[in-house]
């Protein structure tokens, strides 16, 4: 699978903004879908994750509340609706594939980058304060 993710850019904090990564290749419904994050000067982090079957989603504390990652599975898409946006926010996004999960992967495992094959190459996003 391929993955390009879109939808950054700069916006005030308080505002919101919607990414969204569109996969291609093989068949991209058998995937665990993730969302990763890295800030300037700091590692990359997990930001949220979501079943093959757009069931189960899984956040970081960091974020629970104010984003939401959904899939469409018909359109290969995988989104990522961020509110009440942060300064804090401000980072490259990911959009990143597991084929291996099982269904009910768990938030630990769903959480750590090493679980996921393939990465999209990121999209900034910049929170002005």
């Amino acid at each position: 699978v391929q993955l390009q993710a879109s939808g950054g850019g700069l916006v005030q904090a308080g505002g919101s903004l919607r990414l969204s990564c569109a996969a291609s290749g093989r068949t991209f419904s058998r995937d665990l879908m993730g969302w990763f994050r890295q800030a300037p000067g700091k590692e990359r982090e997990f930001v949220a994750a979501i079943s093959r079957n757009g069931v189960s989603t899984y956040y970081s504390d960091s974020v629970k509340g104010r984003f939401t990652i959904s899939r469409d599975n018909a359109k290969k898409m995988v989104y990522l609706e961020m509110n009440s946006l942060e300064f804090e926010d401000t980072a490259v996004y990911y959009c990143a594939a597991d084929h291996n999960a099982i269904l009910t992967a768990g938030l630990s495992y769903s959480s750590r980058q090493e679980n996921y094959d393939k990465w999209g190459q990121g999209t900034l996003v910049t929170v002005s304060s």
